[in-house]
């Protein structure tokens, strides 16, 4: 940089000032506000784009244009855009198909309006950001509804929150409008990338997450329980990990530690891994804990015992046992009751219902599925076959010695 003064090349540095507590608080509040800035913005340029594609969508369908121009007109709307703004991409004929699936998805099924209106009220609810961002959004609502006609479905608000190409997956895999906005919301509020979204609906989270067998409701304040009850899954995915045949808890655990980053992607957003094989001491025997979570946004740590075998009455005993024993000697007072969650192989309800019973801890069961078995073993000898080998070595050396 040059001196404006006698021209004379300077390096720009820190001089001359004096920070204090007030400087530091500006320039955070500086920085926040640039932050929120590059949000709206990026925001407001996704929810414009979103709003194209949603009032392109709706006009292939209410204009009947393929009655109106031929079968092939999506193709030769999509060569007619793409000629006029060939630097522009999106108007791919896939592409176009996909906004007139997308409209048609929410707009030409009964009660979609009611559930999305829903939907809106409670995310504003939720989220004081989204209530100042969404600002932005309504208003280009107000400019479309001064162009609509007729029963035209407008622009939901909370769409523009979710990038283009999460809504062609969300539009073309999900069955029923309820799932659909349940994929919304939690991309909304999670923040998932088109590949985690991919992922939870594979895994069927929709009918999946909430679905475990628990006591939360009858063991936890409302608002607690609601929320574990949500964090909680029916049938945990395990297909990131492979196993020998017949394995047991031991290797499950331990290749579950190996894994621990794609663990806590399948137990869900909030969970923090405190450790495995937690060791407590309780009247002098040491017992170890499979594995300790803590919850972030339950604020409590989370018991997770782990079973290579189907659910057995006697499992819940012992994951009572380990849930007060946390409670006792790591939870602090300003910390929510401890929960425990034991993942089996297979589970009966009637089972855990009844081995609930008289049960005061928090606690829920679910199973697992779709570990890969090993179907070649490593080649490498065990510790106990290269033993033997040098025992036979030896033998066969001294039987050529005596020779």
């Amino acid at each position: 940089m040059r001196n404006k003064r006698n021209n004379t090349p300077i390096v720009v540095r820190s001089h001359d000032v004096h920070l204090d507590s007030d400087y530091v608080q500006w320039i955070h509040d500086i920085k926040e506000r640039f932050r929120g800035a590059q949000i709206k913005a990026a925001v407001k340029i996704n929810s414009e784009q979103l709003l194209f594609n949603w009032q392109l969508g709706r006009d292939l369908v209410l204009q009947k244009s393929e009655e109106k121009w031929g079968k092939g007109i999506v193709e030769q709307l999509s060569l007619d855009l793409q000629q006029e703004f060939p630097e522009v991409r999106g108007f791919s004929a896939r592409n176009l198909w996909n906004m007139k699936k997308w409209y048609s998805f929410y707009a030409l099924t009964r009660a979609s309006d009611d559930l999305i209106r829903a939907m809106d009220d409670k995310l504003k609810l939720d989220s004081t950001k989204l209530q100042q961002i969404g600002a932005e959004i309504q208003e280009n609502n107000e400019e479309e509804k001064l162009h609509q006609v007729g029963a035209e479905m407008s622009f939901p608000s909370f769409f523009g929150f979710v990038p283009w190409r999460h809504h062609v997956e969300i539009v073309s895999k999900c069955n029923s409008v309820e799932e659909a906005l349940f994929y919304l919301q939690k991309t909304i509020e999670e923040g998932w990338s088109r590949n985690a979204l991919i992922d939870c609906i594979k895994a069927d989270l929709y009918h999946n997450i909430g679905a475990a067998n628990t006591n939360f409701a009858e063991k936890l304040p409302e608002i607690q329980g609601k929320i574990a009850q949500e964090i909680v899954k029916d049938t945990y995915d395990f297909s990131f990990i492979s196993l020998p045949r017949g394995y047991d808890e031991t290797e499950l655990e331990a290749a579950l530690e190996q894994n621990i980053t794609r663990f806590l992607l399948e137990l869900g957003t909030g969970f923090a891994f405190v450790g495995r094989q937690k060791e407590i001491v309780v009247s002098g025997k040491t017992r170890k804990i499979d594995m300790l979570f803590y919850h972030i946004r339950l604020k409590c740590y989370v018991v997770v015992e782990l079973k290579a075998v189907s659910f057995e009455p006697e499992f819940a005993g012992k994951l009572n046992f380990y849930v007060n024993a946390v409670n006792e000697l790591i939870r602090t007072p300003d910390e929510n009751p401890t929960i425990g969650l034991l993942i089996c192989k297979d589970k009966d309800q009637t089972e855990v219902q009844w081995a609930f019973q008289g049960i005061q801890t928090p606690m829920g069961v679910a199973s697992y599925d779709n570990v890969r078995l090993e179907e070649i073993k490593k080649q490498l000898p065990t510790e106990k076959e290269i033993q033997q080998r040098i025992e036979l070595a030896e033998e066969e050396f001294n039987l050529n010695r005596k020779k």
